[in-house]
């Protein structure tokens, strides 16, 4: 049947705007303005793009699959020890999805390919949310337990994902309404800076991993003596953590596709690969807290922190809340009038070579 389908053209670094150029990728570029069915059929071909949607697609459904099960076998609703648990499972639903949706259908134009990433930034710190509510409720050390840090921990891991959702963000465009330049359609800073715009991308995702692995950092490799928390599950904690500083480097450095550009077009890029790691390293994660939860569930129940839909789900809403409403404060200056005349004038003046 596939073969009865006309599959869309794809192009060359040199035939797309810039804002749509991946380093050192030189081919199996979508066009610029793919219409929905283009970028649905596109799942089928092989472009630059193809396994970015895919390593993220599948999984999903894995996640999904998780959630259920979870939610179905324990009780959850009745149970608000598990709650977190759900919160982790819901958020390693959606960033993956979000990833697959933006990589999908950021090809339709200039603006639905900001407003993709933006969704997909959103959905990477909901991730970060659920990864901080979950270590707060089952994998900070036995010593940290009830102290000072704990109880601030989470209020803290919700502002950072307004730094992270509002920094990726501006990576892309600045400030909306003061750098966004409708005569040009050049944004900053990613057209005119893109290594700043990469340094703060990997910024705002690397700081809140960061603030929420506090206490497993401790745990694992600093902690000496009674309340240490030194169990099997450690090891678990361990390939998370090397996984998750692997997508890192990946999705930092553009190896190996940097080293021989255009050989690594369609297959073996740094993007597939981090997706890959980031795929297993969450895997690896919600193995580690399961058990760390099924293992110290009776001690934390009477020393921790007693676990509420305040400090859990609600938490989870208004991570959302927050993320969509600097999600449309970047989202509505794409269409306002200045911006539609000036999409108006690009599609003229490029309608030529397409």
């Amino acid at each position: 049947m596939l073969s009865l389908i006309r599959f869309p053209r794809v192009f060359t670094i040199k035939q797309v705007p810039k804002v749509f150029h991946e380093e050192s990728i030189i081919s199996g570029y979508r066009h610029p303005r793919s219409s929905a069915t283009d970028c649905v059929l596109s799942l089928f071909q092989l472009t630059n793009e193809t396994l970015n949607i895919w390593t993220h697609f599948v999984p999903t459904w894995y996640f999904l699959w998780k959630l259920g099960s979870v939610a179905l076998t324990q009780r959850a609703w009745q149970d608000a020890f598990t709650w977190p648990l759900l919160l982790l499972l819901l958020s390693c639903c959606v960033y993956p999805l979000a990833s697959s949706c933006a990589h999908t259908f950021s090809s339709m134009s200039m603006r639905a390919r900001h407003i993709c990433f933006f969704f997909d930034y959103g959905a990477l710190s909901f991730y970060s949310l659920g990864s901080a509510v979950t270590y707060s409720a089952y994998v900070f050390p036995d010593r940290w337990v009830s102290g000072a840090f704990h109880r601030c921990y989470v209020p803290i891991a919700v502002l950072n994902t307004v730094i992270c959702t509002g920094l990726a963000c501006y990576s892309r465009l600045g400030l909306p309404f003061v750098h966004y330049n409708y005569d040009t359609m050049k944004r900053f800073p990613e057209c005119n800076g893109p290594r700043f715009s990469k340094l703060l991308r990997v910024l705002a995702f690397a700081y809140p991993y960061l603030f929420d692995n506090i206490p497993l950092f401790y745990r694992v490799f600093l902690c000496v003596g009674d309340g240490c928390t030194d169990n099997d599950t450690n090891v678990l904690h361990y390939n998370h953590i090397a996984l998750a500083f692997l997508t890192g480097f990946l999705f930092a450095t553009h190896l190996p596709e940097r080293l021989a550009p255009g050989s690594f077009d369609y297959i073996g890029h740094s993007h597939q690969l981090f997706h890959v790691c980031a795929i297993l390293g969450t895997y690896m994660q919600i193995q580690a807290v399961e058990q760390d939860m099924e293992a110290r569930q009776l001690w934390l129940r009477d020393h921790s922190i007693p676990i509420t839909f305040a400090n859990s789900v609600a938490v989870g809403l208004l991570c959302v809340v927050l993320s969509l409403a600097i999600i449309g404060v970047y989202t509505l200056p794409l269409f306002s009038r200045n911006e539609e005349k000036q999409r108006a004038k690009s599609h003229r003046e490029t309608s030529a070579p397409w």
